[in-house]
Formats: structure tokens, C-alpha cells, sequence
């Protein structure tokens, strides 16, 4: 092969890569998750890096004591946290295919 294949050849795949990276940024700023509390007490947003965005308390949740309505949003975000990592996951593995790359994605996420 000639040196100026080889080179376009090179620049064809570095363009594909560039262009596979910034799909996946936009992507995976698209993801995020909400969760609401069992009786719909609470709803928590939360972003792809599992970063609260939102809260929304219900005239129910007024009823709970100031303990329990605590428990019910740090579980609920955690729960939305789980849903944003699991449709992560997904996306990167839209990108990457299965492999050691995506592998260490879902450890990541899991801790």
C-alpha cells in the first residue's frame, strides 16, 4: 500500500472515530432518569453522571415525618441514579459493542 493511501486511510478512521465520540456526547447528554417514590410521595431527575436535577414533593409527602420523607428521596434518587447508569450503559454499548471497554463501564456504574 502506498504511503498516501495508507494516510488517507488513516485519517478515514480517525474521522470515524471523532465522529463516533461526539455522537456518543450528545448521546449520553440526553440521558438521564427520573424515579417516583412508591405512593408518589416523591420524584427525583437526575442527569447521566447520576447528578440530582430535580426534586418534586407531592401535598403527601407533607404528611411524612421529616426522617421518613428524607429516606424516601435519598431511596428514590438512588433508584433514578440505578435507571440513568443502566440507559448509559446502554448507549455506550450502542458505541463500543461488547468488550473490556464496556466492561469496565458497567463496573464503573455499579459502584
Amino acid at each position: 500500500m502506498e504511503a498516501a493511501q495508507w494516510l488517507a486511510d488513516y485519517q478515514e478512521r480517525l474521522e470515524r472515530v471523532a465522529y463516533g465520540a461526539r455522537a456518543a456526547s450528545a448521546s449520553l447528554n440526553e440521558v438521564g432518569a427520573s424515579a417516583t417514590s412508591p405512593r408518589g410521595e416523591v420524584t427525583v431527575s437526575v442527569n447521566a453522571a447520576g447528578v440530582l436535577g430535580d426534586v418534586r414533593l407531592t401535598p403527601a409527602a407533607r404528611k411524612l415525618d421529616v426522617d421518613a420523607l428524607a429516606v424516601l428521596i435519598v431511596s428514590t434518587a438512588r433508584e433514578a441514579q440505578r435507571m440513568a447508569g443502566e440507559r448509559m450503559t446502554e448507549v455506550m454499548a450502542s458505541y463500543l459493542g461488547e468488550g473490556d471497554a464496556l466492561q469496565r463501564i458497567v463496573a464503573e456504574v455499579r459502584r
